[in-house]
């Protein structure tokens, strides 16, 4: 049995004095590969030593997080985004969209920042990596502003309702499903079996979002298969069905 985690922060500061041991965890719950978000360019020297010291098994992604495009910094930023993803060392285009739960103020500067960044994966033929708080709406807008044959990626985190899962998936997204679904008020659990497990792929947002009985804790990429279990039960299925479509999903993704 093979696990993906599409979305781990594994170079946080919350793992600083213990990553080696929480990556062997994950390793040892059969999580085979790690896909790695950008934040923005002062955690590029993380991102880059944690791939050297597994280069297998962990991918990285390259982005703008929508919390840090700040009027006075974000175009010096969305230009270290560009030249790197010019370097051909990237499997994705992320984490970009749009966030409004901490600061409602650079709405503007936050679309524009995502579209461009869309508009850079299409031409590099790279899915996109959606992070979306407070915002469906105004992620949605932008999404149908850049629709494509080009344009397809994974909706991380995805927390919306059955209307806006089918919204997403009619626009060539995937559903990243992480700890929420573990949780009782997560509502998603409710109509997560009516999206085909085909559209669907495991994370862990880690060290965010831990999943029951983990909650409020540190999450851990060994979790993904706490995710996993839940799915068999949401799916009515085995863990091993449930491992085996999600990383086939995510391996098709991102084209490894």
């Amino acid at each position: 049995m093979i696990l993906i985690d599409t979305h781990t922060h594994l170079y946080s500061e919350e793992f600083a004095t213990d990553r080696t041991e929480m990556m062997e965890r994950a390793l040892q719950n059969n999580v085979q590969h790690f896909f790695v978000p950008a934040i923005d360019a002062s955690y590029f020297n993380g991102m880059q030593q944690i791939k050297e010291q597994y280069p297998n098994n962990v991918h990285l992604m390259m982005g703008l997080h929508p919390c840090y495009v700040k009027p006075e910094t974000y175009e010096e930023e969305l230009a270290f985004v560009k030249k790197q993803l010019d370097t051909n060392a990237y499997c994705a285009v992320g984490e970009i969209g749009v966030d409004l739960y901490w600061d409602k103020t650079t709405l503007a500067l936050q679309q524009q920042a995502f579209a461009t960044q869309i508009q850079w994966a299409k031409k590099l033929g790279l899915p996109i990596n959606i992070h979306c708080r407070d915002a469906f709406d105004e992620v949605f807008e932008v999404l149908e502003q850049e629709k494509s044959n080009e344009l397809f990626g994974i909706f991380h985190c995805f927390t919306g309702n059955f209307n806006q899962a089918q919204k997403a998936l009619s626009l060539n997204m995937k559903l990243g499903i992480g700890g929420v679904a573990t949780f009782k008020n997560g509502k998603i659990d409710q109509f997560l079996n009516e999206i085909p497990l085909t559209e669907i792929v495991l994370e862990t947002d880690a060290p965010y979002l831990a999943p029951a009985p983990h909650r409020g804790k540190r999450n851990e990429s060994s979790y993904v298969s706490l995710v996993a279990q839940k799915l068999a039960v949401i799916y009515n299925t085995t863990v091993n069905q449930i491992a085996e479509q999600t990383t086939k999903n995510a391996l098709n993704i991102f084209k490894l």
